[in-house]
């Protein structure tokens, strides 16, 4: 891994003081473990070192200026004017406490992403309060506790802001957000009763993932056959858990970085699947991203070969090079991931920094104008891999953008403040207690 300044060697010897501070050991992070067996995790990521990287300060931010830009991002997305800027909407009270939701405001449904990145991202915030509320309507409305329901165990993708489904079937995505929310939870504040045992809740989610035997039933939209949400064969997520819709994945629900902390705190019994999971989701994101542009298909088979319904780069697969980015900081298991980022960023900024626009056929053909605050925020993640001098850019795009309202402001909105949070170093792991 090249050092900072190798990246962005304009710095001045002020700031390599400053860099030098900020890489002590930092609370909350993991400490040392043994990997377990099959696993290619190395030992100079986050995981090992404590370290987190701070590409904002590595640019000349000052550490107050970069929490004031995160504190500002989250008060208006969490509790800001409820027309125009918040995504975050409190809704009363029950048994188990208080109940919010997060919703997608162009769509006008509760999505399980929605709710599982603003349950990740108070955990990172230190925001208990807005996490458990969350937490608390996702297990009232969406979570299904029927034995004989399709998506029993799981989360209903897709809702009414009143609680009623409008799809009971689960995304993977969602599932592998709240588990590895729900873990970090539990290393950062301990765990509780019900609902709030977060360890336990974590556990028996990602037993139900890899584990959970196939149902058939009636959902809201007519019968329906559920079996696990990871093919146990190629060991990889699945785009859904729906048996009567063909089998194929989805690149941006690849997540190593989580299913290596899952190999180490996940049931016992399933912890070699996991590091299994972690390597075969690394060598499938090279396999599918394109060798020139490194740009990959929404939806793709299990050979790593696009679907052809939805074979393009678009908003899913704006996703996929923060999470090798990210295994890559955490774990710095794969220098393949590092080759990736430089290549994505190459292909970015032949496009224009401030014009690229955000839908590609993955040869590099444009067929979508828009210039997406998420993507941008996703590109800026890609410079915790990225070795050429140009992931600068990438990184002050993502300072200078605005914060998202309106229309689109929910997932340009996530993908915004979970930008701000991976690129500051203070998007972390936390250790179960």
């Amino acid at each position: 891994m090249k050092h900072p300044l190798e990246i962005f060697p304009l710095l001045s010897l002020t700031l390599v003081f400053c860099v030098a501070l900020a890489a002590e050991p930092q609370q909350g992070a993991a400490p040392p473990a043994q990997p377990v067996a099959g696993t290619r995790a190395g030992n100079s990521g986050a995981f090992a070192t404590r370290r987190y990287r701070n590409l904002f300060l590595e640019a000349g931010h000052s550490p107050k200026e970069i929490s004031r830009k995160i504190d500002a991002a989250f008060q208006q997305l969490f509790h800001g004017d409820p027309a125009t800027q918040t995504v975050y909407y409190p809704t009363g009270r029950n048994a188990n406490g208080p109940l919010a939701y997060l919703t997608d405001v162009n769509n006008k449904d509760v999505r399980s992403e929605g709710m599982s990145y603003g349950m990740m991202i108070a955990v990172q915030l230190d925001r208990k309060a807005e996490f458990d509320a969350l937490w608390n309507w996702s297990k009232t409305f969406m979570y299904q506790a029927s034995p004989t329901h399709p998506a029993f165990g799981f989360f209903s993708w897709s809702m009414k802001t009143d609680g009623t489904p409008n799809s009971e079937s689960p995304a993977p995505d969602g599932e592998e957000y709240w588990a590895m929310a729900l873990y970090f939870a539990s290393g950062r504040w301990g765990n509780g009763t019900g609902i709030y045992n977060y360890h336990a809740e974590a556990d028996r989610l990602l037993d139900s993932m890899k584990n959970r035997g196939v149902i058939a039933g009636q959902t809201a939209r007519g019968p329906e056959t559920d079996g696990p949400e990871f093919n146990a064969e190629h060991k990889m997520v699945r785009f859904t858990p729906n048996n009567l819709r063909p089998d194929h994945t989805d690149p941006s629900y690849h997540l190593p970085a989580f299913y290596e902390l899952w190999a180490r705190w996940g049931p016992a019994a399933d912890r070699r699947f996991w590091a299994e999971a972690a390597t075969v989701s690394r060598d499938f994101l090279n396999k599918i991203a394109h060798p020139t542009t490194g740009l990959v298909p929404n939806y793709a088979n299990y050979d790593a070969t696009p679907v052809s319904r939805n074979g393009n780069f678009g908003p899913d697969a704006w996703r996929t090079a923060a999470n090798w980015s990210v295994d890559w900081s955490w774990w710095a298991a794969d220098p393949r991931e590092r080759q990736l980022s430089d290549r994505i960023q190459a292909f970015f900024e032949s496009k224009g920094m401030d014009t690229y626009g955000n839908q590609f056929t993955l040869d590099g053909n444009q067929v979508g104008n828009s210039h997406s605050t998420a993507l941008v925020a996703t590109n800026a993640v890609a410079s915790l891999a990225a070795t050429e001098p140009r992931a600068a850019k990438f990184v002050e795009a993502l300072w200078n953008a605005q914060i998202p309202s309106g229309q689109y402001r929910y997932y340009d909105g996530m993908w915004y403040l979970m930008g701000l949070l991976h690129c500051s170093g203070e998007f972390r792991i936390w250790p179960p207690k």
